[in-house]
């Protein structure tokens, strides 16, 4: 793979990963560019997971690059020093903090000091609320700002944790299975709530809807055993007869 260029933001270049034997990841390879959304597919055990731990700091590899941006190296690098960064990550499992409004969540989650003392007697200044106001626009509950964040559907819960998310103003947003559970309009919504993302920021998204990643329109990368078995557009590699017959076949 070549070297990063001034358009990439993510660079992964021969990353190794073994756990007691089993090698999650296998020489993976894999740029993603400044403004990218990319979607990411595979079976079970494809190394989806360990990749976004690699990234996020969560693992170290046993060998490889990790570069985020023009010269950092992510393997050096503890999980809050890599999100500070601006790398944020979205489990597949919603967690919000469920007692509190919507509003305040995302209050929570502003990039700034929020530790207890501080919210407790903090008012949000009119730059927070602006903010605050711009992210309940995008992920769909501006008219449920309110009400209690443990209230919501699944859905609208996956929306509430992208938006806590945004508040700490990322660059990169890893997203894993955020559609898992939802209803078809749910759904539908997500996949436009992703692309309206992708106009600020870059995004990768780990996903088994294979409808889902067609919604996206974006470049699709398959992890099979650890690395990349194919890479382009969703027809590109649906139909790719190694990925019918290690994935899409079964």
């Amino acid at each position: 793979m070549k070297r990063p260029h001034a358009d990439t933001l993510l660079y992964l270049s021969g990353v190794s990963v073994s756990f007691d034997g089993f090698k999650a990841l296998n020489s993976l390879s894999l740029l993603v560019e400044k403004g990218e959304m990319r979607a990411v597919i595979g079976p079970n055990g494809a190394g989806k997971t360990t990749m976004m731990d690699v990234i996020t700091g969560k693992t170290r590899p046993d060998q490889g690059d990790v570069v985020f941006g023009a010269d950092i190296d992510l393997t050096k690098l503890d999980e809050p020093a890599i999100a500070a960064l601006g790398i944020g990550r979205k489990f597949q499992k919603p967690t919000v903090f469920e007692p509190h409004s919507v509003w305040d969540n995302l209050l929570l989650a502003l990039a700034g000091d929020r530790r207890p003392r501080f919210t407790l007697w903090a008012r949000e200044t009119s730059e927070e609320q602006d903010k605050i106001e711009e992210i309940l626009t995008t992920i769909r509950l501006k008219d449920l700002r309110q009400h209690r964040a443990g209230d919501l559907s699944h859905g609208q819960k996956q929306w509430l944790e992208i938006g806590m998310l945004l508040a700490q103003e990322p660059l990169l947003l890893l997203v894993d299975e955020p559609v898992a559970g939802m209803t078809d309009a749910e759904t539908a919504q997500t996949a436009d709530l992703l692309r309206e993302i992708n106009r600020t920021k870059s995004v990768v998204v780990v996903e088994h809807d294979m409808d889902f990643v067609r919604a996206l329109g974006v470049k699709v990368t398959v992890l099979h055993e650890g690395s990349v078995l194919s890479e382009g557009s969703i027809d590109h590699v649906s139909a790719d007869p190694k990925v019918v017959e290690v994935y899409l076949g079964r």
